[in-house]
């Protein structure tokens, strides 16, 4: 039997009047280096041992991290948040995040 593990989940929610050109230029962008998959408006990645999202709502681009170890989880949290910010940077875009942690039940 496997020793549960705390999975760690970080969220930021960026407003924005436009989500889907940010993800896209995001995805666009991180995609030399990592491989997305695209379901709708979620595109995911693995970072390491860690996941990335970006989700794309009205009004919002949401960008999720999560995995059992809190270097990947913060290595999500940079890169994303770097890139984001840095193309939002003429409309003032900042992104904060918000951890959680919860304990995986394998």
């Amino acid at each position: 039997m496997t020793t549960p593990s705390a999975v760690i989940t970080s969220r930021a929610d960026v407003r924005t009047d436009a989500p889907a050109r940010y993800a896209k230029q995001l995805v666009s962008h991180l995609g030399r280096k990592v491989d997305f998959a695209v379901d709708g408006t979620t595109s995911t990645a693995r970072f390491g041992t860690a996941t990335g999202q970006v989700v794309v709502g009205d009004g919002v681009l949401a960008l999720v991290a999560s995995g059992t170890d809190p270097d990947d989880v913060a290595l999500v949290e940079r890169v994303l948040g770097s890139h984001l910010e840095r193309f939002g940077q003429r409309n003032e875009l900042t992104v904060s995040w918000t951890r959680t942690t919860t304990e995986d039940p394998r």
